[in-house]
C-alpha cells in the first residue's frame, strides 16, 4: 500500500495495536514497505502468528504506554475501541507520531479509482434498511483482495459487522474505508475455536440487533464453508439471509500455480474432495479425470498411499498450491510416489489446494517437471509475479 502522503517507512519503526485480521493485513502491507513493524495485542490471529513466528515483526501483549512510542515513526490501530483509539491518538501526537484508526485512514491508488468508480456514493448510505437486520453469506475469493467479486465487494462494504475466516480478504475493509466491527472466527486445521453452532448463533443475534452481517469467507460459501448449514440456521431462526457467489480455491488456487484443472484430451471434469473426510480409495482410483483435494495437506502420505494401494499409477503427476494468490504463494509437484517427499522438502504446508492427475503437467516446461526438487515453473497470475 502506497499512502497518500507518501511517507517513506522503509527501516522506520512502525507500531501495529491489535492482533486480528485486519491489523494482519495492515501489518503485511507495512512489511511490503520495508517498515519495522511491532504488534501491541493480547493475542495474534493466524496470520499474525505465522509472520511472528517468521521473525518478520515483534510482538508485546502489554497495552501501549508512551515509552513504546518514543521513536514510532507512525501508530496504526484499526481494531480499538473509540475510547482506545483516542487515548493512542493522544499518545502519537505527544510523540509527535503519525497516527491512522478510526476515520483516519490511507488509501491507495486503486482506491482511488474504485472511489471514482462507484461515483464518490459511499456504499453504506445506499445500504437496505432493516429493522430486523440481515446476514449476507459473502464468498471472497481465493485469497487476493481484488478477487472478490463487485457485489461481494458491495455488501462488505455495507456492513456493520464482519464475520470473517481466517483465510477471508478482510484486509478489504481498510480500502473501502469501513468502520465495521470484525468478529474473527477463523478455523485452523483441527482448531476450531469458535464451533460452528456458536457462529451461527453470532449472525441471528447480530442480525436481530437490527446490523446488517456480512459472514465473510474464503472461497465460495457452499464449496466447502459450512454456508448451506449457516443459511438453515438463519432461515429457521426467521432472520433474512442471501448468499453472494465466491471464486472457489478448488478451480483458482490450481491456476495460481499453472494447472489447469480440464484439459481437452487430458481431462474432461474434476472430482473435488475435503481432506478431512474419508473417501473410499477405490471410488478415487476409478475416476479417470482431475481431482481436487481441499483441507487436504495434514493427510497427504496416506492419501497418496492409499491411491497407490488401490490401483493408481505411483507416476500420476500432482501438484500442491499453497497460499495462492499472496505474496506468500509456493507450489511444488511430483508425483504420487514423490509428492509426500516433495512438499516435506520445499516446507509446503497449509492452506494449500492439491491436485492429481495429467493435467498437472499441461502448462509446465518439461525440463521442470524434471527438476529433482520439484520446483514450479513459475506464475504470471501471481501477486509478485512469481510462485
Amino acid at each position: 500500500m502506497t499512502p497518500l502522503h507518501a511517507m517513506d517507512l522503509a527501516g522506520k519503526p512502525v507500531l501495529v495495536v491489535g492482533g486480528g485480521p485486519i491489523s494482519a493485513a495492515r501489518v503485511a502491507a507495512l512489511l511490503a514497505t520495508g517498515a519495522t513493524v511491532r504488534v501491541h495485542a493480547p493475542t495474534l490471529c493466524e496470520d499474525l502468528r505465522d509472520l511472528y513466528t517468521s521473525d518478520a515483526i515483534a510482538w508485546n501483549t502489554a497495552a501501549v504506554t508512551a515509552a513504546d512510542l518514543a521513536d514510532v515513526w507512525l501508530v496504526s490501530a484499526d481494531e480499538q475501541d473509540p475510547a482506545e483509539t483516542e487515548r493512542l491518538r493522544a499518545l502519537a501526537t505527544a510523540a509527535k507520531a503519525w497516527f491512522e484508526g478510526g476515520d483516519a485512514r490511507t488509501y491507495d491508488a486503486a482506491t482511488i479509482d474504485d472511489a471514482v468508480i462507484e461515483a464518490n456514493v459511499t456504499l453504506r448510505e445506499i445500504r437496505p434498511e432493516s429493522s430486523t437486520g440481515k446476514v449476507v453469506l459473502v464468498g471472497g475469493g481465493p485469497g487476493a483482495d481484488d478477487l472478490i467479486t463487485v457485489r461481494g465487494r458491495r455488501e462488505l462494504a455495507r456492513a456493520d459487522v464482519v464475520v470473517t475466516d481466517r483465510l477471508a480478504p478482510v484486509g478489504l475493509l481498510r480500502s473501502l474505508g469501513s468502520t465495521a466491527e470484525v468478529v474473527d472466527v477463523g478455523k485452523t486445521p483441527y482448531r476450531h475455536p469458535v464451533p460452528q453452532h456458536e457462529i451461527n448463533q453470532i449472525l441471528i443475534d447480530r442480525a436481530r440487533r437490527g446490523q446488517y452481517v456480512v459472514r465473510l469467507k474464503g472461497g465460495d460459501p457452499f464449496v466447502l464453508g459450512r454456508g448451506g448449514e449457516e443459511w438453515i440456521a438463519c432461515r429457521e431462526a426467521d432472520v433474512e439471509v442471501e448468499v453472494v457467489p465466491g471464486v472457489s480455491s478448488a478451480f483458482a488456487a490450481p491456476l495460481a500455480g499453472l494447472v489447469p484443472v480440464t484439459h481437452r484430451g487430458v481431462a474432461a471434469g474434476v472430482l473435488m474432495i475435503s481432506g478431512h473426510d474419508e473417501v473410499s480409495p477405490d471410488v478415487l482410483v476409478q475416476w479417470p479425470h482431475t481431482i481436487v483435494v481441499l483441507m487436504g495437506m495434514g493427510r497427504l502420505p496416506e492419501l497418496a498411499a492409499s491411491l497407490v494401494s488401490a490401483g493408481k499409477d505411483p507416476a500420476t503427476p500432482v501438484a500442491a498450491v499453497h497460499k495462492a494468490y499472496s505474496p506468500q504463494q509456493r507450489s511444488v509437484r511430483g508425483t504420487l510416489a514423490t509428492i509426500t517427499e516433495q512438499v516435506l522438502t520445499q516446507q509446503i504446508g497449509n492452506p494449500a489446494v492439491i491436485v492429481i492427475g495429467d493435467v498437472v503437467g499441461q502448462l509446465a516446461d518439461p525440463t521442470d517437471l524434471t527438476d529433482p526438487d520439484g520446483a514450479d515453473p513459475g506464475n504470471p497470475h501471481a501477486v509478485n509475479g512469481s510462485s
